[in-house]
């Protein structure tokens, strides 16, 4: 039978694992969505948000 140490161990380990995870994939499909859109803007497929050519918002 597991001590009651060790389950708040366990528990807070699997807890920061998953955190962990998270914040990994985070960072990565960060990264991969700037380099999406870096690839895009060079195919000139520019945001919504970017300013429009001439300086004038649409």
């Amino acid at each position: 039978m597991m001590s009651h140490a060790a389950y708040v161990i366990a528990s807070y380990a699997v807890a920061c694992a998953t955190v962990a995870g998270l914040v990994f994939w985070v960072i990565g499909d960060g990264r991969a969505r700037r380099r999406e859109l870096k690839s895009l803007e060079a195919a000139g497929i520019r945001r919504r948000s970017a300013e429009a050519p001439g300086g004038e918002a649409q």
